[in-house]
């Protein structure tokens, strides 16, 4: 369903070009989302993420490598054909509820609305917005303005709104940023409901833990570019089970399966070859600058650069 390639996102800051600063957003990330899946995206502020769902949003274009989307390529869209994409193949949600509806719309008349703009046909728009408030679980509120409605209550329309025109792509930033705990587990609810009921391929842009925590891939982004990604699988108990493909805990055993939680967290290598290895395993083995590597028979070795002065005795 997605697929990004080497994809590259400059920025210029400055009103004239050559006053401005060239700000890297995107630095060859890689990333592909396989249709019908759900999955979460998570990283620092700054790390490209907003970036990457704009670009998948159809709201901005790269400044070089390729983004796909369900076949079409976004770097080559222009005028009505970006139009109809943004219509037809790609439905969004942002964090501020606020931002997602018209506050002098009923819920109904806000999911009706995007049917008018991609050509329902008008018989169509009360019967689908109806089956879709109720898939969300809020029936009963369809008659009602987003002032009338809780935060959770605003996000379950607006995931209805998203899908009005049912879109192959679902892509939601930060969905639950503004909402608590419980009210949190619904909107994942409502969007696990989307990906399995309806078949949309679902990504959430998110630092909430039990978000990312449910989902069974979570890629990282670090520096624009991916950087981890995380798989879990079913708990596996005693021996001989999966976990004795891999050693557990943490990174350890890229390849493997950890019996104790059922999740593993792997490294992302990007097509000409660089690895991103976690901050906190380079800085507790004061990896900088240089590192020497070993290819052995079945794995690479990663190993301090004993020839280059050590901060505060590292590695020593």
């Amino acid at each position: 369903m997605v697929v990004c390639e080497s994809l590259v996102r400059i920025f210029r800051t400055g009103t004239r070009a050559r006053d401005g600063v060239e700000v890297q957003a995107l630095q060859g990330l890689d990333l592909t989302v396989r249709e019908g899946e759900l999955l979460a995206l998570v990283g620092a502020s700054g790390s490209g993420k907003s970036t990457l769902l704009a670009i998948l949003a159809g709201l901005d274009t790269p400044s070089a490598g390729t983004a796909r989307v369900a076949g079409t390529d976004l770097g080559t869209l222009k005028g009505r054909a970006r139009t109809v994409y943004r219509r037809r193949t790609v439905g969004t949600i942002q964090q501020q509820t606020a931002a997602n509806l018209l506050p002098y719309l009923t819920a109904r008349e806000n999911v009706q609305l995007p049917m008018g703009y991609a050509g329902v046909p008008r018989r169509r728009r009360a019967e689908r917005a109806s089956g879709l408030l109720g898939l969300m679980g809020i029936a009963e509120a369809a008659d009602r303005t987003p002032a009338m409605l809780s935060g959770g209550e605003q996000q379950r329309v607006a995931i209805a709104v998203a899908l009005a025109n049912e879109p192959r792509l679902l892509l939601a930033d930060e969905p639950t940023g503004e909402l608590d705990t419980a009210t949190s587990e619904e909107i994942f609810d409502a969007l696990h409901t989307a990906n399995t009921e309806l078949g949309t391929t679902v990504l959430i842009v998110t630092h909430d833990a039990l978000v990312a925590d449910q989902v069974s891939r979570t890629v990282r982004i670090r520096d624009g570019r991916t950087s981890a990604e995380v798989l879990r699988r079913p708990r596996v108990a005693g021996a001989g089970g999966l976990g004795g493909l891999g050693g557990a805990g943490g990174l350890g055993g890229l390849g493997g399966v950890d019996a104790v939680d059922g999740e593993q967290e792997y490294a992302v290598l990007d097509r000409v070859g660089r690895l991103q290895l976690p901050r906190e395993f380079t800085e507790s083995l004061g990896l900088a600058d240089r590192v020497r590597l070993v290819l052995e028979a079945d794995h690479i070795e990663v190993w301090p650069d004993r020839d280059q002065p050590r901060p505060d005795g590292v590695g020593e």
